[in-house]
C-alpha cells in the first residue's frame, strides 16, 4: 500500500549521538566535532517510497541490506526561515515511522570517496502505517524531542530498542535548518535519523546472524505512531 500522504521530497538528518558514535567507533574512529555544531541531513528519493506491507529487496550489486529505525515528521503547510523553538512545529502536518533503507557495501564505497549516500540509499524508503498529528502527541512532546519507545523486530525477534527522546538535536532545530533560506513545502519529510541500536550496522552483522535476505520481515514500531511492516524478496530480474 502506498504511503499515508504524497512526498514531495525527504530529507534524513543524524540527529542521534549514540548511533553516531557507536557506527564511528566499529570503525576505529572517534566523533567529528563538526557534528555538534550543526544538524546534517542528506536528500533521498521521494520517487522510491514504499508504504506499509509493500516489499523491499537489496540493490543491484549489494549483498549487505539493512533496516534503520527512524520517525519522520511530515510538513502540512508551507514555511521558511523558521525559528529553532517550538512555534516552528505548527507547520507540521504529524509524525509517521520511517525505515530509511541501507545497501552498507555500496554505502562504504560511495561514503570513501566524500559525497553521498547516493545508490546505496535511493532504491526505497518506507513511510507509514499512518500520519498522526502532533495533537494527539503533545504529552510526549518535551524539550523538543518526542519520548517515545522505538522497537525493531525480524521474523519476530527483537532487535533493537531505543527511545525517540534521545535525539541530540531537537525537532525545532531540525525544522529551523531545513527551512534556512529555503521553503518547506506540505509533503516534505525530515527524518530523524537512526535511533540508537536502530539498525544491524550499530549492532554488527556477526551479532545477529547477518545482513537481511529474502524472506526475512521487519518490523519497525513507535509507541503511538504503529508498526511498519516490510517483507524482503528477492530482486526483480
Amino acid at each position: 500500500m502506498p504511503a499515508p500522504f504524497p512526498v514531495a521530497s525527504l530529507r534524513d538528518f543524524y540527529a542521534f549521538e549514540q548511533h553516531v558514535k557507536t557506527c564511528r567507533a566499529h570503525r576505529g574512529l572517534g566523533m567529528v566535532p563538526q557534528w555538534y555544531d550543526v544538524p546534517v541531513f542528506y536528500f533521498s528519493n521521494p520517487v522510491a517510497v514504499l508504504g506499509d506491507g509493500d516489499p523491499v529487496w537489496a540493490p543491484k550489486g549489494s549483498a549487505a541490506l539493512d533496516y534503520e529505525l527512524e520517525l519522520a515528521a511530515v510538513v502540512g503547510t508551507a514555511a521558511r526561515d523558521l525559528p529553532a523553538d517550538d512555534s516552528a512545529l505548527a507547520c507540521l502536518a504529524g509524525f509517521t515511522v520511517m525505515n530509511d533503507w541501507s545497501a552498507r557495501d555500496l554505502q562504504r564505497a560511495e561514503m570513501a570517496v566524500g559525497l553521498g549516500p547516493s545508490k546505496s540509499k535511493d532504491f526505497a524508503t518506507t513511510l507509514g502505517p499512518r500520519l498522526v498529528p502532533l495533537a494527539e502527541l503533545r504529552d510526549r512532546y518535551r524539550d523538543g524531542r518526542l519520548h517515545l519507545t522505538m522497537t525493531a523486530r525480524v521474523n519476530g525477534t527483537e532487535y533493537s530498542r531505543g527511545d525517540a527522546g534521545t535525539m541530540y538535536w531537537t525537532w525545532p532545530q531540525l525544522l529551523a535548518h531545513a527551512s534556512r533560506d529555503t521553503e518547506l513545502r506540505p509533503g516534505d519529510v525530515l527524518g530523524s535519523g537512526t535511533v540508537g541500536t536502530g539498525c544491524i550496522l550499530e549492532l554488527t552483522p556477526e551479532a545477529v546472524g547477518g545482513w537481511l535476505k529474502p524472506g526475512d520481515v521487519v518490523e519497525l514500531e513507535v509507541e503511538r505512531l504503529g508498526t511498519l511492516r516490510t517483507p524482503v524478496v528477492e530482486r526483480p530480474q
